[in-house]
């Protein structure tokens, strides 16, 4: 819904960023030239953020940098260079704050200072014009979070209700090298070392959970979870309250076969090492034979194939 907005600002600006400077130098000119700086990093943020944004719903990363901390970098290079843009146009904000009533007239702006393709559309006609795109893509991609509507989620990634126990799955076993031997064990390292065949996890205390697979790819879907509390499992190994914890998975190498599950998550009653999904054993493409999960997570952080949890503090 985001691509509509920025095609519209590029449609509105371009013509800004090669009008002629003010000559010669003067704070006019340094103005235009922090006003054009401004809105050229802010376009190209915007840009970056919302291409490597599109790729990452195809899980498809043809870069060598973490997508998630540049992600977030991007965010921030977008709020100052927003702020920037701002302060330059601060004077002219004011100034048309200040106009009296009388003042208020409006004036047409030349035919030549706007884009050959909007000249002779006004600004509401941009507006709905605009708007009318956003939600048009938004109705055709939100199905991917709303079951009821996902036959006409034509652009979402994903589909509610398809996958392994009615569940979409973005990394499957297969892509992440998993493979089960028969004498897979889960081991907690803590004040004191435990080891669990899944045998003996399924004879411990069982509790459950209804909570959504909530992805940062902007699917969602909720599902019942059952296996055994965090929290239990750091008791049981003697960790002190506060603990921080890793999580590790079976999976060799991506950006996420380890996550860290801070205080407020290890000791969350819902926060679960589930064993079962929907009423049913775990499918190996859902983590099988044990997985992560937390209310209020990405599901990136949700870790599939468990084999190991650390105690960090």
């Amino acid at each position: 819904m985001s691509v509509p907005l920025l095609l519209a600002k590029l449609w509105t600006v371009y013509p800004k960023l090669f009008a002629k400077l003010p000559w010669p130098p003067s704070r006019k000119a340094l103005g235009a030239v922090l006003e054009r700086a401004s809105i050229l990093v802010l376009v190209s943020a915007l840009a970056l953020e919302l291409f490597i944004g599109f790729l990452n719903t195809l899980q498809w990363y043809p870069w060598p940098f973490p997508f998630k901390e540049t992600h977030y970098a991007l965010a921030w290079i977008i709020v100052g260079s927003l702020l920037l843009h701002l302060a330059v146009k601060l004077p002219l904000i004011t100034a048309n704050w200040r106009r009296t009533p009388a003042d208020r007239t409006p004036v047409p702006r030349p035919a030549d200072s706007l884009p050959p393709a909007i000249t002779g559309l006004s600004r509401r006609g941009l507006f709905r014009t605009v708007a009318g795109a956003g939600a048009l893509v938004g109705i055709a991609s939100i199905g991917q979070s709303v079951p009821t509507l996902g036959p006409i989620a034509v652009l979402a990634p994903r589909k509610p209700n398809i996958g392994p126990q009615g569940l979409p799955v973005n990394r499957t076993a297969k892509d992440a090298g998993i493979q089960v031997k028969d004498d897979w064990r889960l081991t907690i390292k803590g004040p004191s070392e435990l080891s669990y065949s899944l045998d003996q996890l399924r004879a411990l205390p069982q509790s459950r959970s209804d909570l959504p697979i909530a992805c940062v790819e902007g699917w969602s879907q909720g599902a019942r979870w059952e296996g055994i509390r965090i929290h239990d499992l750091l008791k049981l190994c003697g960790a002190p309250a506060g603990s921080r914890l890793r999580v590790v998975s079976m999976e060799k190498g991506g950006f996420y076969a380890t996550s860290e599950l801070p205080p407020q998550f290890a000791e969350d009653p819902l926060t679960l090492l589930a064993l079962r999904l929907n009423g049913t054993e775990l499918d190996l493409d859902h983590g099988f034979p044990a997985r992560l999960i937390a209310p209020n997570r990405p599901g990136v952080l949700q870790t599939k194939w468990v084999h190991r949890l650390e105690v960090l503090s």
